[in-house]
């Protein structure tokens, strides 16, 4: 079952259904057992785990899990280095947060309003 690390924490950890081996460089699906139904209006984020990708090197991609959705909660797990990674069962491999979905409106135009930053991204606003 998912469990908080701390009284203080935002996230749930999710962990390691059985022993998995990670390919080097692929995303390899990882299973947790986990089912849940979300209620309308919201979604569980899967988010990666800083410790997990600080330690041994794996990286989880973000994932999201839809209030339709009625499968197993599978995280993305992907080797970084040149060796096999394994992950063990019970490892905490990925954390979730129940978010509640906002509702937007596209509108369609033919330009945006000017702002001092403008076009420049990717850094352009300092470190």
């Amino acid at each position: 079952m998912p469990s908080k690390g701390s009284s203080g924490a935002a996230c749930w950890d999710i962990y390691a259904l059985e022993d998995t081996e990670l390919k080097v460089r692929s995303v390899t699906m990882v299973r947790t057992g986990l089912a849940v139904e979300v209620p309308r209006g919201f979604f569980l984020d899967i988010r990666p785990r800083s410790g997990l990708s600080n330690k041994i090197r794996v990286a989880n991609a973000p994932g999201t899990l839809d209030s339709d959705y009625r499968g197993e909660m599978l995280v993305m797990l992907c080797a970084n280095d040149y060796e096999r990674e394994f992950i063990k069962k019970g490892d905490r491999i990925a954390q979730v947060r129940l978010e509640r979905e906002n509702k937007i409106e596209w509108v369609e135009v033919e330009e945006l309003s000017p702002s001092r930053r403008g076009s420049k991204g990717f850094g352009s606003t300092g470190r």
